[in-house]
């Protein structure tokens, strides 16, 4: 197989890849609509309720325990990075909408991740199971007005109360802090009967099936539920699997956590290490999902006060953030089967973005330092490919020589080789390096939430999205098109108008890539241009003297 079919096989497979995956997603059948938030808040009884197996004597209710007519519903917490709505219902956060982040290209305002509106539900919902303990159904008191972290404080605190069995009352307390996309979630059972509280407390997210949209991306990303134990490591679940009962996952460990996941953002209940905890994830209805954590709460004696925290993680898929938040939560960032590759080079990204401040310009700096890394393979094989392209007329005058003998051909070819001293494969190696790396660097800038809404110059305002104009793609559509012809001229009539279809072909593709994707193959292509030739004008001045 001479060097251009085994281009062309690269290209074939490379296309091949990227057509599967759009079969895939054109063939999936389109997520049902979102049950409205009034539908989701009154289910049939048991349905929202975890069921642990835990040894815990009463499952939480599903019912509504009835509110005074003047009872307040919800209130509002404003921070520096969130605008969140907590409703009295279980003190529940049912919206979660982050100051620091915008909705996107097709949007206006901020991101909301957690919902509760008629077209989406998301909320983080927390509760006590243990006789007449109030779980996410049951109404808390809510102090009055909106609370808002004020200058200068590290943090802000929303107390809620319940009453429990008789002598026993249960605080909830949500806590937000500066700078920090962590809200803690604590309840106080204090105890001033003459019996010990025994309970477990549960964490669930509670969400629509449907999944996030990744505008002109190519490949999609996972939306669903994700659990991390020391046994079963990272370990994902689809809805579709939670539909036909076939999630699989570890339940029970002393550690971990659980998570669901959608493009760019995750909201994680993080349980402390060392306490034995229980994980599910079930469905709640049609398109209505849970998954959570049930934990064990210390027994409380009478006349003392018992606490349970549990932090969630609700924000950006930040990598910095969620290594120090937990073991493992760094791992929702879905690089795919290229994690390898893909996060050293997020690594050094986020190194050049701290360096220039811009991540355009760090895709740029990151080309050159992968032309710089694999300089010696490359230069050896276009040296391959220029001398390929010198011999060219006497590869043509074999082919007409031998044409009817093709094992003579092949003899006679493989003696021009052996010659000249050339590599017939050496022309196809930059392929075979760059298409991997192509694609680690494309699940990077497609799953990195830093190249959200990031600019670069001029009309590119947002790298995760396609060129607006589609400048960047022609501009790459014209580089291909001069890679072709520094490359030497395929003897096969028919092969040589494939190769000058290819340019055309990969723009048309390029067209609806990330701008940042297209920026890093126009820049690799403007490198291995002046490479190619600065390497070509030697060899056939070497010829020539």
């Amino acid at each position: 197989m001479d060097t251009r079919r085994s281009a062309l096989l690269m290209v074939f497979l490379f296309s091949l890849f990227m057509l599967w995956d759009g079969w895939q997603r054109f063939t999936s059948p389109p997520p049902a609509a979102a049950p409205a938030a009034g539908e989701a808040a009154t289910p049939s009884a048991g349905s929202q309720a975890p069921v642990p197996t835990v040894s815990t004597p009463v499952a939480p209710s599903d019912v509504p325990q009835a509110a005074a007519a003047t009872q307040k519903t919800a209130v509002k917490v404003v921070t520096d990075l969130f605008a969140a709505d907590v409703s009295a219902e279980g003190g529940s956060l049912i919206r979660l909408e982050l100051l620091k982040h915008e909705a996107g290209p097709d949007a206006e305002g901020n991101f909301v991740l957690l919902d509760n509106s008629a077209n989406s539900l998301y909320h983080a919902q927390s509760g006590l199971i243990g006789k007449d303990l109030p779980n996410h159904k049951t109404v808390y008191q809510l102090p009055e007005g909106e609370l808002r972290l004020a200058e200068g404080q590290d943090k802000v605190e929303l107390r809620m109360t319940a009453a429990g069995p008789e002598g026993v009352t249960v605080t909830k307390v949500l806590t937000f802090h500066r700078g920090s996309y962590r809200i803690d979630t604590r309840f106080e059972i204090a105890n001033a009967s003459g019996e010990p509280v025994q309970a477990h407390a549960y964490f669930q997210i509670l969400r629509d099936g449907h999944k996030i949209s990744n505008g002109t991306s190519m490949l999609s990303t996972f939306t669903g539920p994700a659990f991390y134990t020391q046994a079963g490591k990272y370990q994902k679940v689809e809805f579709s699997d939670i539909d036909k009962g076939k999630a699989k996952f570890v339940a029970k460990s002393s550690d971990g956590w659980v998570a669901l996941v959608q493009h760019y953002f995750v909201s994680a209940f993080v349980p402390e290490q060392g306490v034995e905890r229980e994980f599910f994830a079930k469905k709640i209805a049609d398109n209505l999902y849970s998954a959570g954590v049930v934990v064990p709460l210390p027994t409380v004696a009478p006349g003392s006060t018992g606490t349970l925290d549990v932090p969630l993680y609700a924000g950006p898929q930040i990598q910095s953030n969620l290594k120090s938040m937990a073991e493992g939560l760094d791992l929702v960032v879905d690089y795919g089967w290229l994690t390898i590759i893909a996060s050293p080079m997020h690594w050094v990204l986020e190194k050049l973005h701290g360096m220039v401040g811009n991540w355009g310009w760090s895709i740029i700096l990151l080309t050159v330092l992968i032309k710089a890394l694999f300089f010696p393979l490359s230069a050896a094989s276009y040296r391959s490919m220029a001398k390929l392209r010198l011999v060219t007329p006497r590869m043509q005058q074999i082919k007409e020589r031998y044409g009817s003998d093709r094992m003579r051909m092949q003899q006679e070819m493989m003696e021009l080789y052996k010659t000249e001293k050339i590599n017939p494969l050496g022309g196809c190696l930059p392929i075979l390096i760059q298409i991997p790396v192509f694609i680690a660097l494309y699940w990077v800038l497609l799953g990195s939430v830093e190249m959200r809404n990031a600019p670069w110059i001029g009309w590119i305002t947002d790298l995760s999205v396609k060129d607006p104009y589609f400048v960047l793609p022609l501009i790459m559509g014209v580089t291909m098109f001069v890679q072709t012809k520094l490359n030497p001229t395929p003897p096969d009539p028919i092969q040589a108008k494939v190769m000058l279809v290819l340019p055309v072909v990969f723009t048309g593709m390029f067209l609806f890539f990330p701008a940042g994707l297209v920026l890093y193959w126009t820049v690799n292509n403007i490198l291995s241009i002046a490479q190619q030739w600065q390497i070509t004008r030697m060899i056939e001045g070497e010829k020539k003297s």
